[in-house]
């Protein structure tokens, strides 16, 4: 369900030179680099990368970087990175240095499959010889931390039917945790939330509504705060639909004056070649505008362009 699929007929010396062309010289052909690697899957761009050396002695993702600049480059390097070490990537530079960006580890964590958080953290571990859960609870604390954690176990139960019995305990459990008690009991929050599958989890919400009379997300705004609210509301968020997650994601990253273009641009390469159409779709019914009208009111020149190419289209 991805905007971006592989480019045919595909001629990875072509683009190689094609680009190399464009930024050769004095000035750059920005339109010819946003074209190529906006239209190419992440497969084909490093095939392109790969011939680039090849042809020229010259490693592609450094020229990017020298003859683009601001947001713009910002996109285009992103698009060249490969798949598999994009989200380790980013979580890196979420953690490094003084502050930790906990927007970035809560967006990842919460929303990857239990299998694309195992790859991510034998990616990091490749890549940065750490241990990615090593780094996180060095840079995080409390309850915030605790959920970090049980996220990057990646146990979360396999969706094989819903024992119904459960779903009232789990329900009542947390009702218990949250509204029924003086304070709040958060492990037993962060338990079910962490560790229970999605239809599971699906049910209980449902069930909790009825028992309490609130929706979850209203019990977890009201008894949490802080960095543990945002990430319980984004996991349950995801339970209940990725796209949709996301699809509010970048509505927020655009809304009101300035636009978080580090969110914007790590969604959209993110989730272009995997369902970009469904957060489209999401977008369209919950904001009443399309995610390409958003994208074109926000963002100016070659950045924009890029991101109208990657976004796939207008869904008015």
């Amino acid at each position: 369900r991805g905007t971006v699929t592989a480019f045919a007929p595909f001629d990875a010396r072509a683009d190689a030179e094609a680009l190399r062309k464009a930024m050769k010289g004095l000035g750059t052909d920005e339109e010819t680099v946003l074209n190529i690697l906006t239209t190419r899957n992440n497969a084909q761009r490093q095939e392109i990368a790969s011939a680039f050396k090849t042809l020229f002695g010259r490693d592609l993702v450094d020229d990017l970087k020298s003859e683009l600049t601001g947001k713009f480059e910002t996109l285009m390097v992103s698009l060249m990175r490969p798949a598999y070490i994009f989200d380790a990537h980013a979580l890196k530079h979420a953690i490094k240095g003084a502050g930790t960006n906990e927007k970035v580890l809560t967006e990842i964590l919460a929303s990857r499959t239990p299998a694309e958080v195992q790859n991510i953290k034998q990616v990091y571990l490749q890549e940065y010889e750490a241990s990615l859960e090593d780094k996180i609870t060095g840079e995080t604390s409390g309850h915030f931390q605790r959920l970090l954690v049980v996220l990057l176990q990646a146990n979360r139960d396999p969706d094989v039917g819903v024992d119904e019995a459960l779903v009232e305990q789990d329900a009542q459990v947390l009702f218990r945790a949250g509204e029924l008690k003086w304070g709040t009991d958060e492990e037993k929050f962060i338990t079910i939330l962490g560790t229970r599958s999605v239809s599971h989890l699906r049910r209980v919400f449902d069930k909790y509504m009825t028992i309490s009379g609130f929706q979850i997300e209203e019990t977890i705004d009201r008894e949490t705060s802080g960095d543990l609210e945002k990430l319980l509301l984004a996991v349950v968020k995801c339970i209940r639909s990725v796209p949709a997650y996301f699809a509010e994601t970048l509505y927020y990253s655009m809304k009101g004056a300035g636009t978080d273009d580090d969110t914007l641009i790590r969604v959209m390469v993110s989730r272009s070649e995997i369902d970009l159409l469904d957060i489209r779709r999401e977008f369209r019914k919950n904001f009443a505008k399309s995610l390409y009208q958003m994208i074109q009111k926000d963002t100016s020149g070659d950045y924009r362009k890029a991101l109208l190419l990657l976004c796939g289209g207008d869904d008015d």
